[in-house]
């Protein structure tokens, strides 16, 4: 089945260019188009993409306020902030709010797609050139109480969660551990569940805002 795309982005220019790209691809569908945050979430309501690609700043319902909605809707939706901002406070919110990734407008098409598949099967993916800036501030205003929540954590998890904020993949996790895929999906289900968070995106930048990526 090919992994259905929803555009949601205010330059209709920019929307044919990215579908005109996609559409090349038969692992990909575009299920549709919405040209603000608003029309955005009602098409994603009735559309239930597996990916949907948002912009960050749009008149009206932002583009962060439109994936809040949706991820709290449709939890098993991937939004992947597609924008030209480079502020890591928009970063670190939009990750913060249920992004499951975030990727600048000159991205390198064969990295698009595959951010794209990676979003899809639920890892986090963030532009390389964002990835320092959200360590340099999340380090920057660092939580220093890291210890009682390291203790909530086995041994594993804690390793885990390590691997987790790397960006690496389950089988990547799972050969660095040496252990098997399905015991990392358990290691990674306790540790949400331990620190009440919803995403293995808001693992990596739990990790790394308290200290424990390391």
């Amino acid at each position: 089945m090919p992994i259905k795309i929803l555009l949601v982005d205010d330059h209709t220019l920019f929307r044919s260019g990215i579908r005109l790209l996609l559409q090349r691809n038969p692992e990909f569908e575009i299920v549709g188009e919405a040209s603000d945050g608003l029309e955005g979430v009602k098409r994603a309501k009735q559309l239930r993409p597996d990916v949907v690609l948002m912009d960050l700043n749009m008149a009206g319902l932002s583009g962060l306020e439109a994936m809040q909605l949706i991820v709290e809707d449709l939890p098993d939706t991937a939004v992947l902030m597609l924008t030209v901002s480079e502020e890591a406070e928009d970063l670190s919110t939009a990750l913060k709010n249920g992004a499951r990734g975030y990727l600048l407008k000159n991205i390198e098409a064969e990295y698009l797609t595959q951010a794209i598949k990676r979003a899809a099967a639920g890892e986090p993916v963030i532009a390389e050139s964002m990835t320092a800036k959200l360590v340099m501030q999340f380090r920057a205003g660092q939580n220093q109480a890291a210890a009682p929540e390291r203790e909530k954590l086995t041994p594993r998890e804690r390793e885990t969660m390590i691997c987790l904020a790397r960006g690496e993949s389950n089988k990547e996790i799972a050969r660095n551990l040496d252990v098997a895929e399905s015991t990392v999906k358990i290691h990674v289900q306790n540790i949400l569940k331990k620190l009440n968070l919803t995403s293995r995106v808001q693992i990596a930048v739990y990790a790394v805002e308290h200290g424990l990526d390391k």
